[in-house]
């Protein structure tokens, strides 16, 4: 189960910043505590509590070598056993999600005749805005504290027709059943549903396949999916991807193993890869 205050992300985001500026420089503690104005310890402490890493470990989770070490080591991941599904042994650790999508004709209207509930709650990244339905979860995002009406204005941009109503009640438990890793249970799937072109859905229904500790690429994907020429679309499609996190577009890389670009920004990518490393640390 994770064991992190709402606050720890708050408290080591400078020191992921910096990590993110300077990683081929491998900062010292020291270093990250000066940068941050904490005591080493005190950063130590609060930042292996949040990533269940160290800031040194966390560091070369992040580091580009990793990056290109996770695509060498997940070459066929798409072609693979995670063709049959959302099954298999590199998923055991991972979020358990049943997906369908939603009628072309919602996508069509903008989500006119769609009442969507949301509410922010405190995740390990910031504050996480949760969007649900009837049907099941249809938006995650990221906000940083005093930003939260710009997420969702955002978000409310991708079904502007829609009816929106905030409910933390309906969404809070979605966003534990998130970001709680205990309630990783595949006897508890949770419910996804997309709304998107059809070319988007198959693009975020290929994501699931990528498991926790992975990574496949752009041009990966478009082979996957039958268009090999289809790269720059299939990034598009990537970054109009409406359930950060759960629907894993963190784990698309570049070719050489770079970053690339994150709707959430880039720091947080790196976090959330960083965060996903030391909950494989702490499973194996």
């Amino acid at each position: 189960m994770t064991q992190t205050s709402p606050q720890d992300y708050e408290l080591v985001r400078q020191s992921l910043a910096f990590l993110t500026e300077n990683w081929r420089e491998q900062p010292s503690l020291e270093q990250l505590a000066s940068k941050s104005g904490m005591n080493p310890q005190y950063l130590q402490r609060v930042f292996t509590r949040w990533a269940g890493l160290s800031p040194k470990a966390f560091l070369q989770a992040i580091t580009i070598d990793h990056a290109r070490e996770m695509l060498r080591n997940s070459a066929s991941v798409l072609d693979t056993a995670y063709e049959v599904g959302l099954s298999g042994p590199g998923r055991l650790h991972d979020l358990f999600v049943t997906h369908e999508g939603m009628t072309p004709g919602f996508y069509k209207a903008k989500g006119k005749g769609l009442t969507i509930r949301w509410g922010f709650h405190d995740c390990p990244f910031g504050r996480a805005l949760v969007m649900v339905t009837e049907m099941g979860l249809c938006g995650l995002a990221f906000a940083d504290h005093g930003t939260e009406r710009a997420a969702l204005a955002d978000m409310m941009k991708r079904w502007p027709e829609a009816d929106y109503v905030e409910d933390t009640r309906a969404t809070g438990p979605v966003a534990q059943r998130i970001f709680e890793t205990g309630n990783w249970q595949p006897e508890q799937p949770l419910r996804v549903v997309f709304i998107g072109s059809d070319f988007e859905i198959r693009v975020w229904e290929t994501l699931l396949r990528i498991p926790l500790g992975a990574a496949t690429t752009y041009s990966d994907i478009a082979a996957h999916l039958g268009k090999p020429s289809a790269a720059r679309a299939v990034g598009t499609a990537v970054g109009k991807n409406p359930i950060s996190f759960v629907v894993p577009c963190h784990r698309v890389l570049g070719k050489s193993g770079s970053l690339c670009g994150y709707h959430w920004g880039l720091t947080r990518k790196r976090a959330i890869l960083g965060w996903e490393a030391g909950v494989s640390a702490r499973a194996a």
